[in-house]
């Protein structure tokens, strides 16, 4: 009886370190919070659609946004292709690839503009960094196939000074003027004091600021001067009238 007492208090013990250490861990990440990564937008999908349409969706990131961890040192490293917007499961905190699957309409998306836009960050307990950069699929991407790393070039880096990033919550971020329509914005955070990262990808539509105005050719006008003639000539007094 005084062995058995004894198994169960060590095994009490171990079980309490093991979750203190959980616990801890998943508590020092954190997210794109606006415009919403796809695995925030999973979680607040669940709050409104509830737990198995949004879970049939975004797989278990919907409980645990915050723990899309991988290696640093992307694009060099990191996430395999294929499995970036996943972070390769997260070292396990996520456990599926659900945020890989990738189709032109599957994820929802926030509409941004060309030019200066603002990243916001939630950190649910900081770590200590050294940078944020910021990448966006290239002009021609393939919007029906998982994110490749060729598909990427860096448009921001946001370095820091190796302390908490509690006093870095948003960065502006410049989006080139030749982006239109679907776009994704992979968010990378790189950490100081650890060999990972975190890895957020941004679904948005690009409203490209600079885009050139509709011009009519010249089979429009034509048609446009012929039905104007035609309606404004009057047989019985002979007059033109051209509206322009």
């Amino acid at each position: 009886m005084k062995k058995l007492l004894t198994g169960l208090l060590v095994t009490a013990g171990l079980l309490s370190v093991s979750l203190f250490i959980k616990t801890d861990s998943v508590s020092a990440h954190g997210y794109v919070q606006s415009p919403p990564a796809r695995g925030y937008q999973g979680q607040l999908d669940y709050q409104n659609l509830g737990w198995t349409d949004a879970f049939n969706i975004y797989g278990n990131v919907i409980s645990n946004p915050q723990s899309l961890e991988a290696p640093k040192g992307f694009p060099e490293s990191g996430p395999a292709d294929g499995r970036i917007a996943s972070a390769n499961g997260g070292l396990g905190q996520i456990g599926d690839f659900v945020l890989d699957n990738q189709t032109s309409s599957r994820w929802k998306k926030t509409s941004i503009s060309t030019g200066s836009n603002i990243f916001t960050w939630k950190y649910t307990a900081p770590h200590k960094t050294t940078k944020w950069h910021y990448y966006m699929t290239k002009t021609g991407w393939d919007q029906n196939a998982p994110l490749k790393r060729s598909e990427l070039e860096l448009i921001g880096t946001i370095n820091h000074d190796g302390f908490p990033a509690t006093n870095n919550l948003s960065h502006t971020i410049n989006i080139p003027n030749d982006r239109s329509g679907y776009h994704i914005v992979l968010a990378v955070w790189d950490v100081a004091d650890t060999s990972n990262a975190f890895y957020n990808v941004i679904d948005v539509n690009v409203n490209n600021k600079n885009s050139s105005p509709q011009v009519f050719g010249p089979s429009c006008k034509q048609k446009k001067s012929e039905h104007a003639l035609t309606f404004y000539f009057d047989f019985i007094r002979p007059k033109l009238i051209l509206k322009r």
